[in-house]
């Protein structure tokens, strides 16, 4: 299965002259067909909704009877549709196979996160009304840049599931804070609305905020990193390392999306639901590692197989509280059931293969004049938290009886395990299209059978001890880890409006005055300042400029024909120096003070939420009179057995194969020519 990329596109500028657009939505891969039925549920869900808001609001309205049954009637046609629709949705959600490497020998699959869908949206009016109005700029001009971020973030929509995919989402993610700081402002409401669908429940949510725009971003980078680790070849040591790696990576981008967007009305993006994804791609990164380890085979030897025991009750442990968190309230309803199902089948597998490896060591290996004694007794007091009274590790390594009395009870244990696994998968219906995984957990089953019949004695049917647990230990544990590509370099698509610290959204401007300079303004009649672009400062209020308009504060944004918003001051001395008899034109602009008020609230629609919240996160101080941003504080694989494997005698074991600056007064001394702070024009024109 192959993602289809389009050619390069638009020319973005920076270090690569071209941007790549996302994979061709017409592809017929897996993914893509998934992909579009999820854009079509949600389009049904929607109207469906829209349907049921009409409704009920026809029964507030009403007061004739007849026509209140039949709306009652309506609705609960509507409300089995929004169910069946849900119901395919959760399907699609189960369907994991879909992300899943097509490699020779199958492995236990892996959970991917399907990319959020959006609606399109079109910045051209709306923008090109702001430039015109906030930076009295034509905003014709600056078509062309608009079709390349509305490009940009068209081919956001079908990422490659590769790095150049993620890439793509990080450059237009390192956009989206340009484009709030040009056109967003707190007070003023572009008319934009971004519109995203939840992941789980398909349910739309809609905002004129741009945090909600950023978020989803983010999330779908975590998504699309998820698919990069279910895609990856785990019959391959690099491709395991890809898929740890990519894991981690997807944690770290939930993580970051937790810490930073906190309100977010959409289910998927709720702190419950980030929380437990966190943990799920941790645990997938840990069952990698762990797969990562016994890839080449586990050395039949005594300290190896307590090892391999506790690297797989510590994958148990983890998916135990994934599944934990899965169904309690209100993850438990929006996760897919299939979800919840495969982790409580991985707890009980890795579980029974702790306690497997546990009773090969201690069936397997007596301890021997030429073992190292205390390195075993070591070795086995790290397996137990707690042991029976009067019995100590090494007891059980020295007494023959003791020894197998606690290897017949883990083996027990691992069987007891591996037929509870097998009964869940049964229970869940979407598991049961999964035929290989089916045959990895019977021949683990079998395995564990098989070696309980070599040591099975009727008279001992009495002796039934309890196996001891065991204590999950990982010498690599799985870590979040924040992507570079989180921190893309990118270049503002809308640079020739002036530099973002001066020209931006949160500033107000007077409209462009032209004002004459004559030679007698070049010699004594102000300084300037800054790098760019250049401000006035000590005017002399007796100077022909001043006259002509010219006031302390103002920024020289033309100096003729010539756009000065990028030029620095000594680039300015250099465009005034030839100032003739007649004099040259400069436009200059002045900053507007604007009065205080408090934010306007983010219009927000989220499809039947029982609750919504603001993304605006701003505190109205009445001492500084600003509104303030809030800080957010805060391989055969492990499954590929061989059966021939089962002597003492074998060198190695293998687990189950399956295949498949401030203004200055003008009278007050200035730094004169080359200062690098101040410019004085009667010093530095001639």
């Amino acid at each position: 299965m192959t993602d289809t990329i389009l050619p390069n596109g638009i020319d973005s500028g920076g270090d690569s002259s071209y941007f790549k657009k996302g994979c061709n939505p017409l592809a017929q891969t897996g993914r893509s067909k998934l992909q579009n039925q999820r854009a079509s549920l949600n389009q049904q869900i929607i109207k469906q909704m829209r349907m049921r808001a009409g409704a009920e609001n026809l029964m507030k309205a009403t007061n004739n009877n007849k026509v209140k049954e039949m709306v009652v009637l309506e609705l609960s046609y509507i409300n089995s549709n929004l169910q069946l629709l849900m119901g395919q949705l959760e399907a699609l959600n189960s369907s994991v196979d879909v992300y899943q490497s097509t490699q020779e020998t199958a492995n236990i699959p892996l959970i991917a996160l399907g990319l959020k869908e959006t609606k399109e949206v079109d910045f051209s009016t709306p923008f090109k009304d702001f430039i015109q109005e906030h930076y009295n700029e034509d905003g014709r001009s600056f078509e062309e840049e608009i079709a390349d971020l509305m490009d940009l973030r068209q081919a956001c929509r079908t990422p490659a599931r590769t790095e150049a995919g993620v890439e793509l989402l990080a450059k237009y993610y390192s956009h989206l804070p340009l484009i709030e700081n040009r056109f967003f402002s707190p007070n003023h409401q572009t008319g934009i609305f971004f519109t995203w669908y939840d992941s789980f429940t398909g349910m739309p949510v809609c905002q004129q905020n741009i945090s909600l725009e950023k978020a989803s971003i983010l999330f779908n980078m975590a998504a699309l990193y998820s698919q990069i680790g279910t895609r990856s070849d785990r019959q391959k040591t690099e491709g395991l390392e890809e898929a740890i790696s990519a894991f981690q990576k997807a944690a770290g981008v939930l993580n970051l999306l937790k810490e930073t967007f906190t309100h977010i009305p959409s289910y998927d993006m709720s702190p419950a639901m980030i929380s437990m994804l966190i943990r799920l791609m941790l645990a997938q990164a840990q069952q990698c590692l762990l797969e990562k380890t016994v890839l080449h085979g586990i050395p039949n030897r005594f300290c190896s197989l307590i090892k391999v025991a506790q690297e797989a009750a510590k994958v148990s442990e983890d998916f135990d509280k994934i599944h934990q968190s899965m169904i309690q309230t209100p993850v438990k309803d929006k996760v897919p059931l299939f979800w919840s199902t495969v982790s409580l089948v991985k707890t009980n597998h890795y579980r029974s293969m702790a306690h497997y490896f546990v009773a090969l060591a201690l069936l397997d290996h007596e301890l021997g004049p030429s073992d190292d004694e205390d390195q075993q007794e070591k070795t086995l007091s790290q397996v137990y938290d707690q042991l029976p009274e009067d019995c100590t590790p090494i007891d059980i390594l020295k007494n023959k009886d003791e020894r197998e009395r606690f290897g017949k009870a883990h083996i027990r244990h691992a069987i007891s395990g591996h037929e509870e696994a097998l009964r869940i998968y049964g229970l869940c219906e979407h598991l049961n299209k999964m035929e290989f995984l089916k045959d990895i957990l019977k021949a683990s089953h079998h395995l564990s059978l098989e070696k309980y019949s070599d040591y099975e004695n009727e008279e001992e049917f009495t002796d039934y001890m309890v196996a001891p647990d065991i204590t999950p230990k990982a010498e690599h544990r799985a870590e979040m880890e924040v992507p570079t590509a989180t921190k893309v370099k990118v270049i503002d698509f809308f640079q020739r409006l002036g530099p973002l610290s001066i020209f931006s959204a949160k500033q107000k401007w007077t409209p462009p005055r032209t004002v004459r300079i004559y030679p007698v303004d070049r010699d004594e009649g102000f300084t300037l300042k800054g790098n760019s672009p250049v401000q006035v400062v000590s005017l002399d209020p007796l100077c022909p400029a001043a006259a002509d308009g010219l006031r302390e504060g103002d920024f020289i944004v033309s100096v003729g024909k010539k756009d000065c918003k990028w030029v620095g001051v000594g680039e300015m001395l250099h465009l005034l120096k030839d100032v003739d008899e007649d004099g040259i034109e400069i436009q200059v602009v002045s900053l507007m003070e604007s009065s205080p008020s408090m934010p306007t609230k983010s219009a927000t629609f989220s499809g039947n939420l029982p609750k919504t919240y603001s993304m605006i996160c701003l505190a109205y101080d009445e001492e500084e009179k600003n509104p303030k941003s809030r800080k957010v504080t805060k391989k055969s694989s492990f499954l590929s057995w061989g059966l021939k494997n089962r002597n003492k005698s074998a060198s190695t074991l293998s687990l189950p194969t399956v295949d498949q600056c401030g203004t200055l007064p003008w009278n007050k001394p200035i730094a004169t020519f080359p200062s690098s702070s101040a410019y004085n024009i009667n010093n530095g024109l001639h």
